[in-house]
């Protein structure tokens, strides 16, 4: 579903809208005059969110119109949420880890993803300013981490999931023990089985994937819009993204990704 786009291109333009986040967030990034709300599931929103949600809607209105965009922050329309628009789509998380960004914990970032018409995703960028860092991906084209993001002299360099084959050798990174039901105890006994646990949470720990770092991560909820560019990356780094009990993709309300060869197995103990 994917030829008849110019992924490339898609990409080029995701990198460009990731630059405008940038600028845009680290701007806001422990201001002083932050504006924090609360929205209606109780999660916080800041100025910055809905600044940056709104930049990169104005832009792809210009560069790709006949495109849709579902956010975080001002939703999608109904023919999107229901699957039934044909349409490529883009899906924007603003800033990824808002309770980090409003405390000053430099662990958030945008996401930006576009999904074909049979809803893969096929393009993402995740941009981590306060980081340093940038991870991109195309369908076909590899995955990568530019390192230095706005500096004089940033390092671009493709990235790949590790080859770690046995959970008693893995490193898994999750975000918290909330929102796991009656898997919570089943991943806190597997814990006693593997190498290593960290609670590095968010983006970073797909990414750490990508990157051969980490072996697994887990999320048991998310939205859409928190997973869309993780999925391509991870897999173009070589691994797999699924939801927990294993549907691939990203529209599967949570989230495990992997280098692929832990894969069964980490799902198998979960669950």
């Amino acid at each position: 579903m994917t030829s008849s786009r110019d992924l490339a291109a898609d990409l080029a333009l995701a990198l460009r809208l990731a630059e405008i986040a940038d600028s845009i967030s680290l701007n806001r990034y422990q201001a002083n005059d932050l504006v924090v709300e609360t929205k209606p599931d109780l999660t916080p929103v800041t100025d910055a969110d809905k600044a940056v949600e709104e930049a990169i809607r104005k832009v792809l209105a210009i560069e790709r119109p006949d495109d849709a965009v579902v956010g975080e922050e001002f939703g999608a329309a109904e023919e999107i949420t229901s699957g039934t628009s044909g349409k490529y789509y883009w899906v924007i998380d603003p800033i990824d880890g808002t309770k980090n960004f409003l405390r000053g914990v430099p662990t958030w970032a945008t996401l930006i993803g576009l999904v074909d018409t049979s809803n893969t995703v096929v393009a993402g960028v995740v941009s981590s300013p306060a980081l340093y860092r940038r991870w991109h991906a195309a369908s076909g084209l590899g995955a990568f981490v530019t390192e230095g993001t706005g500096s004089a002299n940033p390092l671009t360099k493709k990235i790949s999931v590790s080859h770690v084959s046995a959970l008693s050798d893995a490193s898994i990174s999750y975000s918290d023990l909330v929102g796991w039901g009656d898997r919570r105890q089943k991943f806190i006994d597997l814990q006693e089985r593997i190498w290593r646990t960290r609670g590095l949470g968010d983006f970073w720990s797909h990414m750490l994937v990508a990157e051969g770092a980490v072996d697994i991560s887990i999320e048991p909820s998310l939205a859409l819009w928190d997973m869309t560019p993780l999925d391509i990356i991870v897999r173009e780094a070589g691994g797999r993204f699924t939801n927990i009990i294993g549907i691939d993709g990203s529209h599967g309300g949570s989230a495990v990704s992997s280098n692929g060869l832990l894969h069964s197995a980490f799902l198998s103990a979960i669950n």
